[in-house]
């Protein structure tokens, strides 16, 4: 244990800025030829989102599911309606955005070890609600993944792993609410939203995408500032 606490707060030197912006343009690259398996980080922070804020809100977590069709559903019992509700709904789309800001933070700080093992951590806490076969199974690779390159990379190839999940995060995030936007649901959490607020799913799918480009600007400006100036 005490050698874990040692890699947890240990700092680590911030990469150059061309190796944080090579990372980004990897992580750009998998968003596009590789989305199915980034959506699937994707709706594992989406629905970490849903459940964490149902948590939060006095709600009762029943489980969650993930999908083959990287589709996932969080169960929650509680009032049908009300601030708690609106606020579990609303926190499945912004999720991968802002864990993504969050990541870029800690990231800037020197603790690139110390956020894969928080990813380790969250992971682990979440494969408790998980009730399907798939959604174990995702879990148990994407945490075993994760927790292999915690203890056997080195600083560096680990420093690099962070920020490429950061960067897939941020880059990603935005994506489904585009996807939600062109293909609207009767079903999405911004239909749901729609029948309890009374404010169209429109605009809840707008939110959403204002929020996670929001996250995105955001990012780019702590991770590679460089960027940005020369734009």
């Amino acid at each position: 244990m005490d050698e874990i606490w040692t890699r947890i707060t240990t700092r680590q030197p911030v990469p150059e800025p061309q190796v944080v912006a090579l990372l980004g343009g990897g992580a750009l690259l998998l968003v596009v030829f590789a989305w199915p398996v980034v959506r699937m980080l994707v709706t594992i922070v989406h629905e970490a989102g849903h459940a964490l804020v149902a948590t939060l809100t006095g709600r009762s977590l029943s489980g969650i599911r993930l999908h083959s069709d990287t589709s996932g559903l969080t169960v929650t019992r509680g009032r049908p309606t009300g601030p708690g509700m609106v606020a579990t709904l609303t926190a499945g789309y912004t999720a991968p955005g802002i864990v993504g800001l969050a990541a870029a933070l800690v990231l800037a700080s020197g603790h690139a070890v110390g956020l894969l093992w928080a990813w380790v951590a969250a992971l682990a806490v979440m494969l408790l609600f998980i009730r399907n076969f798939y959604g174990l199974l995702v879990m148990v690779v994407v945490g075993g993944l994760i927790g292999a390159a915690t203890w056997y990379l080195d600083p560096l190839s680990q420093s690099w792993l962070a920020y490429l999940l950061t960067w897939l995060l941020l880059l990603s995030a935005p994506r489904p609410a585009v996807e939600v936007i062109r293909r609207p649901s009767s079903t999405s959490d911004a239909a749901q939203l729609a029948r309890i607020t009374r404010v169209p799913a429109t605009m809840w799918n707008l939110y959403f995408l204002l929020i996670t480009l929001a996250c995105l600007v955001v990012g780019v400006a702590v991770l590679a500032p460089q960027v940005l100036s020369a734009t």
